[in-house]
């Protein structure tokens, strides 16, 4: 272990007691956060693919392909005794590089480019590497990979789901057992005792989720729950972690990082057991019944951030109707949480869009990934009352045995790094919550993609038909074609417009997640038109066909801005990748929910009466769409920083109620 503390060397990193290897959870002051927000903004910079450290491994390629392979095995575990004593040095990463390089064009027969260089560099200094999308991340990291695991560490790869862990790894193995490491794939629904014997393993393929709930088993299994009172820091002052999934968190680097470290930190991770409800099937479906019999603006008001809340005339009419009800009903308080809950299940939670129906269950769908998550709960009878909404069974609800934030989780890795082709719209929130500096890596090609201009119509409806005669026309050409929607409900009605127009196509949303990588290998076929969510193929590269290519590469139709620029930027980034023609345009409506919810009124109308196709009016259109996603961006980031609040706060209780401080 002492040699995995000596590769930190000069990063100021403190190390926590205990054969569990983990950073110090020193907590991080609100000043020190702003520090880190101000810094960021001056040092987001570009690499230099002609610069020294390039120079450095360039001028060793010669030497290190004369080595045979055992020269080479020997070469790279002879710079990782040296990395024992002077950590990652530009010059030992950069002998260590050349090697790597080597065995992986003997190995999987590629080469790593000189910008896949700077981005292997970029994740050993512990930053966020910028690639473009289809640049190589997958390749890219196996530089960092290969260097960090044979010097000792363990290195944890985390991917976005278990589809891309096991492929990941089943690509690079050969690699990596040319060097004898060994790779380990953590799945979902893995037995414990499978799961330790994975991560006992140099590199570990891993989802975020299946991680950190790893991470969080330990710490149950360890005393750390809840019940037990007891702060996280008295955990690494054991004097053994025997018995524990994870062997410590030494090197973590995060494929698609933004999704990972911002998108899906909203919220905490729990781990919780199932109660019986007391409450009953029947109170639920009175709540539902008596919530849809209250009149809007009258009864209950809908603010616009996914909020509902009763008016006084609210709470009299419920007063006044729970009185031919009987049980939890005669409570006053009783009685507003629980149509309170019934409100928000039925007008600001909708199927096919938040959630999907899957044998008769509710399943949560993730509104940035467009991926369910089965496992997952809303909380406070939120999600009972869901069911009961949609006349499901009703669950048990739940009880939080142990929970943390991917902020806190990942900042106890010894090095974090990730890499994504969305970073710069929230590298001031990475520097101040990760201390995670991104550098953007120029493109190995020239980028050639066209951005068609932005198409505006009144409804949805004008929009779908326009989106169906658009997709039709590339196709006729020659074309492949993905269109991007925004919840499963919007792409199976475009699915029905296709098939009504007799065109043939490729649905891929939550309901066919399993089948989501071929769909997408498949989607650069000549004629094919995909229909997807957004984020769906994240991770998966479109592979066109030599005709296709020929006749203008993919095209890209995003039909509805996202909250998030970055989500967009994902899906057009899916077109002319490494150097390929193609062409994006935006096909959107008025009626779209990011106008809806962060546009003012007046503005929406003023558009409605003044739609066109003029420069001017696209201009100024573009300008209210950086502003509408601006607002929704900051409105997201409070709920991260709250997020962040709160943890801190149920750790100061922890400590409060008698927890042994540090």
């Amino acid at each position: 272990m002492s040699d995995v503390r000596a590769l930190l060397v000069g990063r100021g990193i403190e190390v926590g007691d205990g054969a569990y290897l983990e950073r110090a959870g020193q907590p991080i002051h609100q000043i020190e956060e702003w520090l880190r927000d101000v810094l960021a903004r001056f040092t987001t910079g570009s690499a230099n693919p002609g610069g020294r450290f390039v120079r450095r491994v360039n001028a060793r390629e010669a030497a290190v392909r004369e080595l045979d392979d055992s020269g080479l095995r020997a070469a790279l575990h002879g710079v990782a005794s040296w990395m024992h004593k002077n950590g990652f040095t530009d010059a030992l990463v950069a002998e260590a590089f050349a090697v790597v390089r080597e065995a992986s064009w003997r190995t999987l027969g590629m080469r790593h480019h000189d910008v896949q260089l700077l981005a292997g560099q970029a994740l050993l200094s512990g930053k966020i590497a910028e690639m473009a999308t289809g640049e190589g991340k997958t390749l890219a990291a196996t530089l960092g990979v290969c260097t960090a695991a044979a010097a000792g560490a363990a290195v944890h790869v985390v991917t976005v789901n278990d589809y891309l862990a096991e492929r990941d790894a089943e690509d690079n193995t050969p690699l990596y057992s040319f060097f004898g490491l060994t790779v380990g794939v953590v799945k979902q629904d893995m037995s414990v005792e499978d799961r330790h014997a994975q991560y006992a393993r140099d590199v570990v393929y891993v989802s975020n989720k299946e991680l950190t709930f790893d991470y969080l088993k330990d710490r149950i299994a360890l005393g750390a729950t809840l019940a037990s009172q007891l702060k996280l820091e008295r955990l690494r002052r054991a004097s053994s972690a025997r018995g524990s999934i994870l062997r410590g968190l030494h090197v973590a680097i995060v494929d698609e990082a933004d999704s990972v470290l911002i998108d899906e930190a909203r919220t905490p991770l729990i781990i919780s057991e199932t109660l019986p409800d007391d409450l009953g099937e029947g109170v639920y479906q009175q709540a539902i019944t008596l919530a849809g019999s209250l009149q809007p603006a009258i009864h209950y008001i809908q603010g616009k951030d996914r909020d509902i809340w009763l008016t006084a005339a609210g709470e009299a009419e419920v007063a006044a109707k729970a009185r031919e009800l009987d049980g939890v009903w005669k409570s006053p308080l009783w009685q507003k949480d629980l149509v309170s809950k019934a409100l928000s299940a039925v007008y600001l939670f909708h199927r096919d869009q938040h959630y999907i129906i899957v044998e008769n269950s509710v399943q949560i769908v993730d509104e940035f990934t467009g991926r369910v998550m089965p496992d997952r709960t809303w909380e406070r009878g939120l999600h009972q009352m869901i069911e009961a909404k949609e006349n499901c069974e009703i669950t048990g609800q739940r009880r939080t045995l142990s929970q943390i934030t991917y902020q806190r989780f990942f900042g106890r890795y010894l090095l974090l790094a990730g890499m994504t082709g969305t970073a710069k719209e929230v590298g001031p929130e990475l520097r101040r919550v990760y201390d995670l500096t991104v550098t953007r890596i120029p493109t190995h090609k020239p980028n050639r993609r066209r951005r068609l201009p932005d198409q505006v119509f009144k409804s949805s409806a004008q929009r779908w038909e326009a989106v169906a005669s658009r997709a039709s026309e590339f196709a006729a050409q020659g074309r492949a074609i993905l269109i991007g929607t925004r919840s499963v409900e919007a792409s199976e009605e475009l699915s029905q417009l296709l098939t009504l127009r007799c065109v043939a196509h490729t649905v891929l949303n939550a309901r066919q997640d399993e089948g989501e990588a071929d769909a997408v290998a498949q989607a650069g076929q000549a004629g094919r038109i995909t229909v997807a969510t957004n984020m769906a193929g994240r991770g998966t590269d479109i592979k066109l066909a030599p005709e296709v290519e020929q006749r203008g590469g993919l095209h890209v139709i995003l039909t509805e801005f996202h909250e998030s620029s970055r989500v967009d930027r994902q899906l057009f980034g899916r077109s002319a990748r490494q150097g390929n023609p193609g062409s994006v345009e935006a096909m959107v409506s008025l009626e779209d929910e990011l106008f809806r919810r962060y546009l003012p009124q007046p503005i929406r109308q003023y558009l409605l009466r003044w739609q066109g196709s003029s420069g001017l009016y696209a201009r100024l259109f573009g300008i209210l769409v950086d502003f509408a996603q601006w607002r929704a961006e900051r409105q997201n980031r409070r709920v991260r920083l709250d997020t962040i609040r709160r943890d801190r706060k149920w750790l100061e209780a922890l400590g409060f109620v008698g927890a042994e401080r540090k």
